[in-house]
């Protein structure tokens, strides 16, 4: 006799109401059999409920009784407190529809909203099962596993364009259930009737053999029963959180870990990701008109400087995947532009042979001015950026060990532009400069990359996926494991990086002060890199005190006009302009043979491009402008006002009255340090003799030209010391084979004055530029660069430290022409004033604290704007600047006072530079530097 229906007892004339709300056809069959309520159920009831159900005995039950109460309890929500609920009172049957486990259409859609059956979804069910043996030597239509995986299948396929990756897992946990539940039959021949689907859904009645399975008495839960239960339930519910938090919100668990006291809980925070902020919608993008062609940027943007700042190969850093978790779908990938975006890198296209709107879309003007003149040999102007990678970001082709000579695979790293070059928000739109401060967090995207290669080397399904981008689908399984191996050894090293800093914050009990967006330490990060790290990996053991710690972050510097300028850095210590550049490609990590066991002939042999590097110091210089008419800096110019942009908005006109009286307070206040400026011939007609151009300007060395900046004394301007303290005070030990001797290799070989004996301590700043010197003539041996080549390499100006004045001692700062000033917020050179209001307010006045990361900018603040005692409240992942920790004492490297307006200059005033201003003048003094 075949299994009949429930008796008509409980037929659905005497049902219970079931609400429409309850999509599960099981979960609808016990509620209207009367089996458990309609509406709260606690956990344990109705897990034993189901448990009955499955006919298992022992552990099987007791597991598949786990399965259940996991699913009941997040089957009304995920948050915390939907969570408790559920633990504590029970799942809310009549309020599953939209929770977690609602496909929202993508399942049978035997089932509607309403809670109507559509029976033509039940025929279609049929038609992928095939007919079944029954026990009374009939047949009966049915579906084994193996037709059920095809019809889920199916189903997910049909939802294309409006289903969920966890859609199809959900799936796992409806049909093959109830072919556990309900199915007919063993092994591969265990079928789930239609017929017994049909009468679940439609008349909402269990078979028989389930009803006298739910009508066998189960024993109540003693107290201390139910106190296990309680338990287990408290422990899954806290593993249940604990995976939440990870996937859902790190970024809130990362903050909670990180307010705990302690080591351990610091600890596992750095294992989450960083917390990066959401970027702004973007309606239009436009780079400004500087003198280059857009074939000029993209070059700038994506030539290779010879680094590799990134630990692995290029093939494997666009296959790395986000470091974030999920728990039914695969993040997105780590060179994916806008992820990278949201570190602040300015996306650009694969290419700019392309058609006009691709071109529009990033910012660029119409492919005309794609075959402007270039400003360099053609042969080294075409650079492609297959992958699409955002401005910055380089592709080395072409490397060799240094030591080996083995040739390497393509490697990637960070050029000039990742760093210089600058773009702002304004209502939707963004706006685009080369040369200019970068608004990016190298930081965390260091933490990001480590992430991702530490999960890449924890979880087999990510392996996988990355070995499988890598090496293709049909790699070997010995290709795989070698992989595997580059990957561990890669992923030690970070580790050991990590380790190193640890130790060192330890050692010295001081922390990095904190970079944040738009701000980098880069002279002690290049120390780092140079004299520890790049020891490391050439076999040396070098002494802890190499290591320093990252205490003196500075905003990027502008570097249009910079080739002219003497002195680049902020604390005008290297003149040489090849000796800056490649000291930076160093300091972004180039490889480099320090190894005494290597060939001697390889000593300082790098991947560094010094032709490169060359190239792109003439793309910033261009002509001599005491050879244009009028005399005019060619090469990448500053950007304009961009008043022409928003034509309808106040907040951009300039006012020219204002202008007018502006440039006589300029004439009176900032023509002593920052001298005439660049670009007003209205300026230079009316104040001759103050022109950035006078031939009675004494700042000009003919010979090169130069601009020798005004420098002041660190005292005296009262600014923050600490940058300008690294390569005075900084020391660092060199081994005795290296052969540093500074009479001999500035003295003797560059004319520097007072260069003391060699020594195996010594100061940093010496012997990083012998250590680039012997690096750039290394390189140009190797290339069989010509002599009069090398010597226009070089240029003039020496690889000298900065002798100072005997007057006024070291360290200085130096102060460069402001043309472009408006673009470079935030101000001071530790990036500590967030806008021209509060740079020209009273140094006491000025915000001690505010946001950076993806703000709008303020076109009447001229900056970031902030309130006169605005309490900050950062979004997320953006950085707080801050001039005190928590505890109110000062962090290194982040004062904010000096240069500041307050009062008439004088011995004992340090840091005072002016009058106060009035309100009016500061406006009109803003509007003035606008202009620039």
């Amino acid at each position: 006799m075949q299994d009949q229906p429930a008796d008509s007892s409980a037929g659905p004339s005497q049902q219970i109401p079931v609400s429409s709300d309850n999509p599960c056809p099981f979960l609808r069959g016990l509620v209207a059999g009367g089996y458990v309520g309609g509406h709260v159920v606690p956990l344990p009831k109705l897990t034993a409920t189901i448990e009955s159900t499955t006919g298992e005995k022992g552990l099987k039950e007791r597991l598949a009784g786990i399965e259940i109460y996991l699913v009941a309890l997040i089957a009304n929500g995920l948050s915390p407190l939907r969570l408790f609920k559920n633990w504590w009172s029970g799942a809310v049957l009549d309020q599953l529809r939209n929770g977690p486990l609602d496909k929202h259409g993508a399942g049978s859609r035997i089932l509607n909203v309403d809670g109507e059956v559509d029976e033509s979804e039940i025929t279609r069910l049929a038609e992928f099962g095939s007919d079944y043996a029954d026990a009374n030597g009939g047949s009966e239509r049915g579906l084994n596993a193996r037709q059920i995986t095809t019809y889920m299948n199916a189903n997910f396929e049909r939802a294309k364009g409006h289903r969920r990756p966890i859609d199809r897992l959900l799936m796992n946990g409806e049909w093959p259930v109830l072919l556990n539940i309900m199915g007919k039959g063993d092994g591969d021949n265990r079928y789930l009737s239609v017929a017994e689907v049909r009468t679940l859904f439609v008349d909402r009645l269990f078979p028989q053999r389930i009803v006298m399975r739910l009508k066998q008495p189960r024993p109540v839960p003693g107290r201390l029963t139910t106190f296990a239960t309680r338990a287990v339930g408290v422990i899954v519910a806290l593993t249940i959180l604990l995976v939440l938090a990870i996937t859902e919100a790190p970024d809130l668990l990362r903050a909670a870990l990180v307010a705990l006291p302690g080591k351990l809980p610091a600890t596992a925070a750095q294992l989450l990701p960083p917390p990066l902020p959401d970027m702004p919608a973007i309606k239009r993008a436009r780079w400004l008109d500087q003198n280059w062609s857009t074939e000029d940027r993209h070059w700038f943007h994506h030539v290779s400087q010879g680094t590799k700042t990134f630990p692995v190969p290029y093939a494997w850093f666009v296959a790395l995947e986000q470091p974030r978790i999920h728990l039914f779908s695969a993040p997105g990938l780590l060179s994916d532009s806008t992820y990278l975006e949201r570190f602040g890198f300015i996306p650009s296209p694969k290419t700019i042979h392309t058609d006009n709107a691709t071109l529009l879309r990033y910012g660029y003007g119409d492919s005309s001015e794609v075959s402007a003149p270039k400003r360099a040999p053609a042969g080294k102007w075409r650079v492609e950026n297959f992958d699409g990678l955002p401005v910055g970001f380089a592709r080395l082709t072409g490397a060799t060990d240094p030591a080996t000579g083995v040739p390497q695979p393509d490697l990637i790293g960070l050029t000039c532009a990742a760093c210089h070059t600058g773009s702002i928000h304004y209502k939707g739109t963004s706006i685009r400069y080369d040369g200019g401060p970068a608004i990016v967090n190298l930081y965390k995207l260091e933490q990001a990359t480590g992430l991702s290669i530490a999960y890449t080397l924890a979880f087999q399904s990510r392996f996988n996926r990355f070995a499988a981008r890598v090496l293709g689908p049909d790699a070997t399984e010995a290709q795989r494991e070698e992989l595997k191996k580059g990957l561990s050894k890669t992923g030690d090293f970070v580790k050991a990086q990590a380790v190193t800093l640890t130790n060192l914050f330890d050692r010295v009990h001081q922390q990095d002060t904190e970079e944040g967006y738009g701000r980098l330490d880069a002279l002690n990060r290049i120390g780092n890199q140079v004299f520890y790290t790049d020891m490391i990996a050439s076999g040396l053991s070098p002494p802890e005190g190499n290591m320093h710690v990252r205490d003196a972050p500075v905003s990027f510097p502008p570097i249009w006009t910079i080739p002219w300028l003497l002195w680049a850095q902020y604390d005008a210590s290297i003149q040489q302009p090849l000796i800056r550049n490649a000291g930076e490609a160093l300091g972004v990590s180039a490889l480099i043979n320090l190894s005494p066991e290597a060939p001697i002939d390889s000593l300082f042999r790098s991947s560094v491009d010094i032709g490169n590097i060359d190239s792109i110091e003439k793309l910033l210089r261009g002509p001599n402008p005491f050879q244009q008419t009028p005399k005019a800096f060619g090469g990448l110019r500053s950007p304009k006002w961009p008043v022409d942009m928003f034509p309808g908005d106040d907040a951009w006109k300039i006012d020219p009255e204002k202008v007018r009286r502006g440039r006589k307070i300029y004439a009176e206040i900032c023509v002593e340090c920052h001298r005439g400026p660049v670009n007003d011939p209205v300026f230079d007609k009316q104040y001759p003799d103050l022109s950035f151009w006078s031939p009675k300007e004494i700042h000009w060395n003919q010979d090169g030209p130069v601009f020798d900046e005004v420098q002041k004394n660190v005292k005296g301007m009262g600014t923050d010391p600490q940058q300008a303290n690294v390569l005075k005070l900084r020391k660092i030990e060199v081994p005795g084979f290296l052969d540093f001797q500074p009479v001999r290799d500035l003295g003797a070989a560059w004319g520097c004055p007072n260069m003391p004996a060699a020594s195996s301590e010594m100061s940093y700043a010496l012997a990083l530029m012998i250590a680039v010197d012997r690096t750039a003539k290394k390189w140009m041996k190797d290339h069989d660069v010509a002599p009069t080549d090398q010597a226009a390499m070089w240029g003039a100006r020496k690889n000298c430290p900065n002798p100072g004045d005997a007057g006024e001692p070291l360290p200085y700062y130096r102060a460069r022409p402001l043309n472009g000033v408006w673009a470079t917020a935030p101000y001071l050179h530790n990036g500590s004033v967030p806008s021209l209001y509060w740079m020209l307010k009273p140094a006491g006045e000025r915000p001690t604290q505010f946001c950076m990361g993806t703000r709008d900018f303020d076109p009447r603040q001229v900056g970031f704007h902030v309130d006169a005692g605005e309490k900050q409240t950062c979004a997320r992942g953006e950085t707080l600047f801050s001039t005190v920790d928590a505890k109110g004492s000062p962090i290194p490297g982040n004062s904010n006072l000096g240069h500041s307006l307050e009062g008439t200059p004088g011995p004992g005033k340090p840091g005072v530079i002016g009058r106060p201003l009035k309100d009016d003048e500061r406006t009109d003094l803003i509007e003035y530097l606008k202009t620039l």
